[in-house]
């Protein structure tokens, strides 16, 4: 694998680790991800949400790796990236990433940058121009 340099970015919050739940809409090159917060070791309420959302997006893909996968070193840049659980900007070339197959939303993307996010059982993986986090309050959950 080329050299890849992986900048933590949620560094002050974090998905909850036991059940993220997250869900993925697509609109054009507007991709957004929801998932629970992580109350138990961040600034979040117990069932606060969070929306990530990736402007200018080309394409995007859920990786089925999960934390055993990954730990066991068959995930993707499982032994590359720093850690499991956190969301991360990919620097460099990747010259695996035609190997998977993608969700296209952008046939001709400007500058793109290149993001992953670890979940539980899943990981979210895009090309996009930028991204921003919306905190979106509490939802009571469904026991």
């Amino acid at each position: 694998m080329a050299e890849l340099t992986f900048l933590h970015l949620n560094e002050t919050w974090n998905a909850e680790p036991n059940a993220p739940c997250p869900r993925i809409q697509a609109s054009g090159a507007l991709v957004s991800v929801t998932f629970f917060l992580n109350p138990f070791a961040y600034s979040a309420a117990e069932g606060e949400k969070a929306e990530l959302v990736f402007e200018g997006c080309s394409r995007w893909r859920i990786d089925p790796t999960n934390d055993e996968a990954w730990y066991s070193g068959r995930g993707r840049f499982s032994g590359a990236a720093p850690q499991w659980g956190e969301f991360f900007e990919i620097v460099g070339h990747d010259p695996s990433a035609d190997e998977f197959e993608w969700s296209i939303t952008n046939e001709d993307p400007e500058a793109q940058r290149h993001f992953i996010f670890y979940f539980r059982d899943k990981a979210f993986e895009c090309y996009a121009q930028d991204w921003s986090l919306k905190r979106a309050g509490s939802e009571q959950r469904a026991s």
